[in-house]
């Protein structure tokens, strides 16, 4: 796991599936800016909630507000991990055709995409 160079974790990023390497991605090139962010692969909500609230509280901080889910996928749903004050990179609308790459990119799925949003969110 990248820090900042403090280790403080002020933001969390939580993903599914392809959007795992982005949050990855995102979560080094926001070290590198000295914003701690943690990544939570977060592939199954219901074996999540499953799990002991001490479980979960240790996973996603509620401490911890600014929170961007991405997910290749409809946002419908991820505003309860995110929270009123998150962000989701999803999508709400039919998808494109064209090479992985160039579509991830059109669409928004980048870690460039992640930095921004977390920026935003903490208001940097």
């Amino acid at each position: 796991m990248s820090e900042s160079p403090t280790g403080r974790i002020v933001a969390i990023i939580i993903a599914t599936g392809s959007g795992v390497s982005v949050a990855v991605e995102g979560q080094d090139k926001l070290a590198a800016l000295d914003i701690g962010a943690r990544v939570v692969s977060m592939p199954c909500w219901e074996l999540f909630e499953k799990q002991p609230q001490a479980y979960r509280d240790e996973v996603l901080p509620p401490t911890i507000h600014t929170r961007l889910a991405i997910e290749a996928g409809v946002t419908l749903g991820w505003a309860k991990y995110v929270g009123e004050k998150g962000d989701v990179i999803g999508l709400d609308r039919y998808g494109a055709s064209a090479p992985v790459q160039a579509v991830m990119e059109k669409l928004g799925f980048t870690a460039a995409n992640a930095v921004e949003r977390v920026k935003k969110m903490l208001g940097k």
